[in-house]
């Protein structure tokens, strides 16, 4: 089974502490969208291959929250967060927080576009506290954990 790969855009706002992710899928938003929405699927995805991923709990919709574990060599890293806005095919509004930094809570915003002809434009937004918060979080990896990740994604969404 052949996949395309798409290029991962990852921006550092020079004005705001702020990273966008613009990535391209060729799936239907609504299928894109299931894939950041159901436990099931994101366990098959989200992050590095090297990583095991354990969702303790993952209730998305407006006002659920959320809470996973990515787990390497026994080491386990938390995340967890609570659903602001959740709009069907369209739109996920959340915090973010990684439990060894637990006072940097980002804002996330996930938009959805259609693209036409099955393919989406996903737009994401994460804002924190601080320039050196974001550098510190572009710093520790995240770029290659998203990338890898949305390759994992491409590969889910052409099954």
């Amino acid at each position: 089974m052949s996949t395309t790969t798409h290029e991962t855009e990852i921006i550092a706002d020079p004005d705001v502490p702020l990273i966008r992710i613009i990535r391209e899928f060729d799936a239907p938003r609504e299928k894109v969208f299931r894939a950041h929405t159901e436990p099931d699927l994101i366990v098959q995805w989200l992050g590095p291959r090297r990583l095991e991923m354990r969702i303790d709990h993952y209730d998305c919709r407006t006002g659920g929250s959320y809470r996973y574990l990515h787990v390497e060599d026994g080491i386990e890293y938390g995340f967890h967060g609570c659903f602001h806005e959740v709009r069907p095919s369209e739109l996920i509004v959340q915090t973010f927080t990684f439990e060894g930094f637990p006072d940097g809570v980002a804002l996330e915003r996930l938009v959805l576009d259609d693209l036409g002809d099955g393919r989406t434009r996903l737009t994401a937004t994460s804002l924190v506290d601080s320039f050196e918060g974001r550098d510190a979080a572009i710093a520790s990896g995240m770029e290659m954990g998203i990338r890898e990740g949305y390759e994992r994604l491409d590969e889910l969404l052409a099954g």
